[in-house]
């Protein structure tokens, strides 16, 4: 169906994303042609909070728009669609003239004079910031600096101008004296664009006498405040941040350092040149905060464009955990006994704990992040430092600096996939003069992907350009935990190494899908022959039935799964669900091979009793309610006991949960062993007295086929998988064998049934007379 981006305030955490874009100032109609429009998102409390850059929009004849679209400028976001009504009368865009144009008093006679000389500072790294957030606005204002006249700016400011972070000018530039009062959009500048962060609208009037009076509102966010201008201050023209579009609607290449690299080389350098000693919580976590949504900014741009290379990536990677090392470093102050912070944000989780002269603990509690922790001796690193008698340790835990510091980088002889299986973390001893451990620290990583037994783990630290091992080593691990010891401070992470895939999987892949494929094919024509022909009434196919219905399912979901994975992927809690759907249909199939073993068995053992024995014991019904329920169960209790169970790499059960297919399993495929080995005893024998005339040759052929074709129907084949242990030749065995059972059972039940080969030749010999009867007409 047709849709269209909003023109319209969208909630957050609507249309797949946290926020959803907008465009602002209504469709064009199809004479207006390309019109340009603001993209906003909704931050909760104003519907532009969040300013992306504008897009080219067209009215197309046929009622439909077509959009110039570009890259949002924070993620998490995403341009919304629509399939209902739009409104395509034309829509004023600001700037607006309000009514009445001149309020009952003027303004220009009645407003406070506000001069704060800080308001017209340059771009400057701060150690406080100032918001207007917590002014009690109320009326109209005007601006002096030094007693000078002053204005707010109408073009874009640079960051960290005016004594705050986020400093905030007005849009669409002002009015004459004769536009009387008219309104403004506020924005700020941050990352890459002049309007990224959206304020309330504030009132502005033009007075004679050559000055402006402002209807200030509070922000919508801290830290910012209103800049003041005498003239011009640390202007950013548009051009150099908004996007540029050639006439064939390209972006241009940026040159070789892009306006994001900039942003973050002046961050760092600002940072670098920080000199006091102890700077406030709320500052730290701003600047903290900066730095990582610039590097973000870095990696977005690198993955789009590839435009920087990994080694420039790890050189910022370093420079980015030096300045946030100092930052941290800043929160550290003297204590007479023991202290501590702690803050997360988006993308870092931060524990600081000092110790003093005359703490009374005799050891520090462990610092916990979601992801990792850290026990170190501080108390005894405090008592080597003679001179303060005190010590303090910086722990973070960081979500995305693996993006900086590849585990590609980890160097060795052999040629393996790196795998970063835990958080990057560091941990630094600020404000130390001695910091010699007085014994090993160790670390606990939680793994943060699936664990492959068959990996080799290593604790790394980070040195300069490359992840290496000295001075750390694996203490112990298991499938969801790995706890590192290292021998002195650093940065840290977790790499899983594993083999790369062969070439011959890429062949085992190709006839695992041609397999499967002829598999189902069968298990369709056994439903089918099931479900169409005239059977005796002493036959009882239930559980043929169900059993073809299981494994068909699943082997269908299966092969579908593994051609789509790429995508599945992308969708948690799809792949989980996939994967506890693949646990119920594969254990019913196991439930059903059972079924049939002892009613097979129930054959070989009376047969002449058969019929009434199932009728009496053996109800359709009841075998129904058994072959499904117990799967169900199953699969039930193990959500239960692990939710996280399920949802693995391959849309498969977790390592970690795996015996909940496999007991199962086991404990069917022994007793269907134990019912295979009775019935092919019981039935050779009851055979050979009941056909002493028949030749023993005969005999022997069709005992031969049948006890093969039974060992796979009844799933004994897949025990070759407790066997494989990386063996192709045995691995090919057992995909050609447990792919088959559709073909064994139509083989056995269907083809070597008198009746129904009967029933197959009337079908044929019909449709051959009909096509031979059409064939005259014509």
């Amino acid at each position: 169906m047709s849709a269209h981006i909003p023109d319209t305030c969208v909630a957050r955490s609507r249309c797949g994303t946290d926020t959803p874009l907008w465009i602002r100032g209504g469709h064009p109609t199809v004479t207006d042609g390309v019109v340009t429009r603001d993209v906003c998102g909704d931050g909760g409390s104003f519907c532009c909070y969040i300013g992306s850059y504008p897009i080219k929009v067209k009215a197309c004849p046929g009622d439909y728009y077509v959009y110039e679209l570009v890259s949002p400028t924070v993620c998490n976001s995403a341009y919304c669609a629509d399939t209902g009504s739009i409104n395509t009368s034309p829509t004023t865009v600001t700037p607006v003239t309000i009514s009445p144009a001149y309020p009952s008093v003027d303004p220009c006679n009645n407003y406070t004079e506000l001069d704060e000389p800080w308001r017209a500072n340059s771009s400057q790294i701060s150690n406080s910031y100032k918001c207007d957030q917590s002014v009690s606005w109320s009326g109209w204002y005007r601006l002096f600096i030094n007693n000078m006249s002053a204005h707010i700016p109408d073009t874009c400011v640079a960051q960290y101008s005016c004594g705050t972070y986020i400093p905030l000018w007005i849009r669409g530039g002002h009015p004459t004296v004769t536009d009387g009062v008219v309104t403004r959009d506020v924005c700020g500048y941050a990352g890459s664009f002049c309007c990224s962060f959206g304020s309330y609208p504030i009132k502005v009037k033009a007075c004679p006498g050559d000055y402006y009076v402002y209807e200030l509102v509070s922000p919508t966010r801290c830290p910012s405040a209103y800049c003041a201008a005498v003239t011009n201050i640390s202007i950013i023209t548009n051009t150099t941040v908004a996007p540029q579009t050639t006439s064939a609607g390209v972006t241009p290449q940026e040159g070789p350092t892009s306006f994001s690299e900039k942003h973050l080389q002046n961050i760092l350098e600002g940072i670098e040149n920080i000199t006091d000693e102890v700077l406030p919580l709320t500052n730290v976590t701003s600047i903290l905060d900066m730095v990582l949504n610039a590097s973000g900014e870095i990696l977005q741009s690198s993955s789009s464009s590839s435009s920087i290379s990994e080694a420039k990536l790890a050189s910022y990677g370093n420079r980015v955990l030096k300045a946030n090392e100092k930052l941290i470093s800043t929160l550290v102050k003297p204590t007479d006994t023991n202290d501590s912070v702690s803050f997360t944000l988006a993308a870092v989780e931060v524990e600081v704990f000092m110790v003093g002269p005359n703490v009374t603990l005799d050891k520090i509690p462990r610092l916990d992040t979601i992801n990792s922790s850290v026990d170190i001796d501080l108390i005894g690193i405090a008592k080597n430092n003679n001179e303060t008698r005190s010590a303090a340790v910086a722990f973070m835990s960081y979500n995305t600096m693996e993006n900086l510091l590849k585990p590609d980088f980890f160097n060795t002889s052999n040629d393996t996939i790196k795998t970063m299986m835990s958080t990057v973390i560091s941990a630094t001893l600020p404000k130390t003069t001695n910091t010699k451990l007085t014994k090993p620290v160790n670390f606990t990583f939680k793994h943060i992907r699936e664990f492959d037994p068959n990996g080799s783990l290593s604790c790394v630290y980070w040195n300069i350009s490359e992840w290496i091992v000295d001075g750390c080593s694996v203490l112990k691990t298991n499938s969801s935990y790995t706890v590192c010891s290292c021998v002195h401070l650093s940065t840290f992470a977790l790499i899983m190494q594993t083999s790369r895939p062969s070439e011959s999987d890429s062949l085992l892949d190709l006839l695992n899908l041609v397999c499967v494929t002829v598999g189902l094919v069968f298990f369709s024509l056994a439903l089918l022959t099931f479900a169409l022909c005239q059977w005796s009434p002493g036959v009882n196919n239930v559980a043929r039935i169900n059993l073809c219905i299981s494994l068909l399912s699943a082997h269908l979901l299966f092969l579908l799964t593994q051609q789509f994975l790429r995508l599945i992927r992308r969708h948690q809690v799809l792949c989980a669900v996939i994967s506890g759907v693949l646990h119920f249909l594969f254990l019913s199939g196991f439930v059903w091979m059972f079924i049939e073993a002892v009613l097979l068995f129930i054959c070989v053992k009376n047969l002449s009793q058969i019929s009434s024995k199932k009728r009496e014991v053996l109800s359709n019904g009841f075998l129904c309610v058994i072959g499904y329920t117990v799967a169900l169960a199953v699969v039930a209790v193990s959500v239960g006991l692990n939710t996280k169970g399920y949802g693995s790499e391959e849309c498969w059960i977790k390592k970690d949960n795996v015996w909940s297919f496999l007991g199962p399993v086991c404990v069917i495929l022994a007793f269907n062993m134990i019912l295979f080995l009775c019935i092919i005893i019981n039935l050779y024998s009851t055979l050979k007295k009941r056909n002493a005339e028949v030749s023993q040759m005969k005999i022997t052929k069709i005992m031969t086929f049948k006890t093969l074709a039974q060992f796979v129907v009844l799933g004994c084949s897949w025990i070759l998988g407790f066997f494989t242990d990386g063996r192709k030749e045995l691995e090919i065995l057992f995909l050609i064998l447990n792919s088959q059972q559709g073909t064994f059972i139509f083989l056995v039940y269907c083809v070597l049934n008198n009746e129904v080969r009967l029933q197959y030749r009337n079908f044929f010999r019909c449709l051959c007379c009909g096509l031979k009867s059409n064939t005259k007409k014509t």
